[in-house]
């Protein structure tokens, strides 16, 4: 057989294992080549599945495009990819009986069996529009403050949230935790409202206080905060609930309160600027840009609902020594499977990491099949990444975080590949020295490409709108 129909037959042979029908069940045996390959196609017939495709090394070349890994140039490392547990996901999943909750979170916290592994959860600093109602941990009747934050309290959280944390925390202990605030107590606030309004500065000292009892009070519990973002969303006052900061207030709550209180208190959570869309990077790198904030700060984290990810790399190229963050990106409901994977694929899980996020977020872990529990006022079309009823069902977002999750391991850092014939992709190292290889083909067609790492080459296949991750 001559090597042009060599080819031919091996093409054949791989779209046609791809074309078949497959279930949800991850646990395929392992190949036994070089290359591990698990697949998700647009129409849905392989879901995160791993392929029995045999991918070996080789010095063969051909006039296909090739992706290049190259482990000698390093970029950041990654914390993890994962999810917002909202209150309104925590109260859903809690819910389910206790063979149902515990196959649920065995499914998505560990790496064993079908496992995705989510390595990295958000979760509000009191309700955030995903909660069945407006809270935060300080409410008092009209008229009442508590500047020393006496009557604070996460009593509300006790029934949901904190016991669905303690089982993941069991699943994964390493499992990184961000904090997000929706609004302050509406009595610090120019508005006394949970929609809107500011902060006003006479308690910007008190709501640093606030910071720290919520740490405290969660750590007390067996959850570690690793680190904070200041409000959610600080420009877009008419969520419910939500509360206006411009980034000269961010700042001087930073350097004249958060800072020096977390420091006093001996508090080592990060503080994570901004939280919002990336069409406003001069909102984070004008506060770095003061020298009396940027000691206490992390870095800044991003959504998309604006603007362009590229964006993410001038925050980095104007302040390298900070990090960067990708904590929110939605599905709208119902979705469509095909386009919302290769967009979020595309643009989050490839596009956030080489522009230099430590991890990417979907928005929202679960929502019943209305999209709520939501707020009066909150987002009404919010799709989970899973859908739970009486039975659970997972979409797009869960297969989004599960191609990275499951294999790109916190530790893992970002290494150079590059992007040939519209074949997005991102490659890492991770801690146990294996690569892996993130790949979405963004062409109408079906695509046949190498993959060459020192100086070898694995022939390879994606469907349109298909996502491959490869690991060897």
């Amino acid at each position: 057989m001559t090597k042009k129909h060599l080819i031919l037959a091996f093409t054949i042979a791989l779209a046609a294992c791809s074309a078949k029908k497959t279930t949800v069940n991850t646990s395929v045996n392992a190949s036994k080549g070089d290359m591990d390959f698990w697949l998700t196609n647009g129409d849905q017939s392989a879901l995160l599945q791993q392929q029995n495709t045999v991918l070996n090394f080789s010095t063969t070349q051909n006039g296909n495009p090739t992706i290049s890994v190259n482990e000698g140039q390093k970029y950041q490392t990654i914390d993890g990819f994962g999810y917002t547990l909202t209150g309104g996901s925590a109260s859903l999943i809690n819910k389910l009986d206790s063979k149902a909750k515990d196959s649920l979170l065995n499914d998505l916290f560990s790496t064993r069996k079908n496992g995705i592994g989510v390595s990295y959860l958000r979760i509000s600093i009191g309700a955030s529009d995903m909660s069945a109602d407006t809270f935060t941990y300080n409410d008092l009747a009209n008229g009442e403050t508590d500047i020393i934050q006496d009557r604070f309290s996460i009593a509300r959280e006790m029934t949901d949230l904190v016991p669905i944390l303690k089982k993941i925390l069991a699943i994964n202990p390493d499992i990184k935790i961000l904090g997000s605030p929706w609004s302050a107590p509406t009595w610090m606030k120019t508005n006394n409202s949970f929609k809107g309004g500011s902060l006003k500065p006479e308690y910007y000292v008190s709501y640093a206080n606030y910071f720290v009892k919520y740490i405290k009070a969660m750590k007390a519990q067996g959850i570690p905060i690793d680190a904070i973002t200041i409000q959610n969303e600080p420009l877009h006052p008419g969520n419910v609930p939500s509360m206006y900061m411009e980034a000269k207030d961010q700042a001087i709550f930073i350097k004249t309160a958060l800072g020096p209180v977390f420091k006093s208190a001996g508090i080592k959570t990060k503080i994570i600027l901004y939280d919002h869309n990336a069409d406003r990077p001069d909102y984070p790198i004008s506060i770095l840009n003061d020298a009396e904030v940027k000691p206490y700060v992390d870095g800044s984290a991003f959504h998309l609902y604006r603007g362009e990810i590229g964006a993410l790399s001038k925050v980095h190229e104007a302040h390298p020594d900070k990090n960067l963050y990708f904590t929110e990106q939605w599905v709208g409901g119902p979705g469509k499977f095909d386009e919302d994977l290769k967009w979020h694929v595309t643009t989050l899980i490839i596009g956030a990491t080489r522009n230099w996020s430590k991890n990417v977020l979907e928005w929202n872990l679960a929502a019943d099949p209305q999209y709520g529990p939501h707020t009066v006022g909150g987002c009404t079309t919010c799709l989970g990444a899973i859908t739970v009823n009486a039975a659970v069902t997972k979409n797009v977002a869960y297969y989004i975080i599960g191609h990275a999750a499951k294999f790109v391991r916190p530790g893992s850092v970002r290494i150079e590949s590059d992007i040939v014939s519209d074949l997005q992709n991102v490659a890492f190292i991770r801690p146990d020295g294996k690569k892996v290889l993130i790949v979405i083909n963004d062409h109408a067609t079906a695509q046949q490409f190498n993959i060459k790492y020192d100086g070898k080459f694995v022939a390879t296949h994606l469907a349109a709108g298909s996502v491959g991750t490869y690991i060897w």
